[in-house]
């Protein structure tokens, strides 16, 4: 009776683990660590050709605020809107003047093509 006992505790030991969202080959972004090689920027204009949900980095300038969490981005290449939440700035101020890299994803709607933000580096 004990051995059956202690494998059915066993079981929702592990269970409750993998239920947790154990994943333990997650790079714990708190942490941070290498993720990959050389990143590749793209221009405002290859990214309004890019598919839905598509990760992007852009390099250029935040040139002013359009309304709640949006702003104009501009690079050489034209301008785009692109969506900041307040927790993405990360306690930096920038200014139309600073140059910035904006790590995010491309958010293609019927009308209009912007970038969801999900990281700011002030360069």
């Amino acid at each position: 009776m004990k051995k059956i006992s202690l494998f059915a505790m066993t079981g929702i030991l592990l269970v409750g683990a993998a239920s947790a969202g154990f994943e333990p080959n997650k790079l714990d972004s708190a942490k941070g660590g290498f993720v990959g090689g050389k990143e590749t920027i793209v221009s405002v204009k290859q990214v309004k050709e890019m598919r839905d949900d598509v990760n992007v980095v852009v390099e250029g300038k935040i040139i002013q605020r359009i309304g709640d969490d949006k702003y104009l981005f501009e690079d050489s290449t034209g301008s785009i809107t692109v969506e900041i939440d307040d927790k993405d700035w990360r306690g930096q101020t920038v200014t139309p003047s600073d140059t910035v890299k904006l790590y995010g994803e491309v958010d293609r709607g019927i009308m209009k093509t912007e970038i969801e933000v999900d990281y700011i580096h002030k360069m």
